[in-house]
């Protein structure tokens, strides 16, 4: 399960990040409501976690741009302030959940935990792109009864691909999206998953390819025919 974390407090951020990690999560963590926004945009996310007092954007006038932007992923807004009409605001502007500062670790885990449960009574496991099924339970990728295993970091890599079709995607996108920004892996790292992707696609006999755009990045596209000579004339 993914989890975006935006909060401007950064000790506490980066101490509840470390938690979330122990817990079995994967987690971006961002410190202001500009850049909430921005990965929210993804749709690549479980569950948002977001303070409401944060600069560029609160987390308030973030949640009202991903809900007008279609953006579904539930959200659980962070504040110190209890009184009963900022709860109303926050859950009146799209959030599904609220918790007060100071929290116990413990009750966020659960808040979480009960969010993701409501959520996977409904989310699709799978994504499809042009007959190429990514099962998201199994982290399988499988194409008219072939299948193939991909590891965690192919995984998530895939999903991206096939959460936007035909969308030219940077390589430091990706790598500040998987690996994150305090990774040591240096930006090949990219080009490998992606060679091995292209190797499972083969594999598999899909109708579909990650195609390269010089200088731009890359993109999920429908698998181009190429002519035999014999198809020529």
């Amino acid at each position: 399960m993914r989890l975006l974390l935006a909060d401007d407090e950064r000790d506490l951020a980066n101490a509840v990040t470390a938690i979330l990690k122990h817990s079995g999560y994967d987690v971006d963590t961002v410190y202001d409501g500009g850049d909430a926004l921005r990965y929210s945009s993804t749709g690549n996310y479980d569950c948002i976690i977001m303070d409401i007092m944060m600069p560029k954007l609160s987390g308030l006038e973030a949640l009202k741009h991903m809900r007008s932007r279609g953006v579904r992923t539930p959200v659980i807004l962070l504040t110190a302030k209890s009184e009963l009409e900022d709860r109303l605001t926050g859950l009146n502007s799209g959030a599904d959940d609220y918790i007060t500062k100071p929290f116990e670790t413990e009750e966020l885990l659960a808040r979480i935990n009960a969010i993701l449960r409501r959520q996977n009574s409904y989310a699709p496991d799978t994504a499809e792109f042009n007959g190429l099924i990514l099962n998201k339970s199994k982290y399988e990728l499988s194409y008219e009864g072939r299948s193939v295993t991909l590891g965690n970091k192919e995984f998530r890599l895939m999903e991206l691909f096939i959460s936007r079709p035909r969308h030219v995607i940077s390589a430091n996108y990706m790598m500040d999206r998987i690996w994150g920004w305090d990774s040591d892996a240096e930006i090949n790292v990219v080009w490998v998953y992606i060679s091995h992707l292209r190797k499972k696609l083969q594999e598999l006999g899909a109708p579909a390819e990650i195609r390269a755009k010089r200088g731009v990045g890359y993109s999920l596209e429908e698998k181009q025919v190429r002519n035999k000579p014999d198809d020529l004339f």
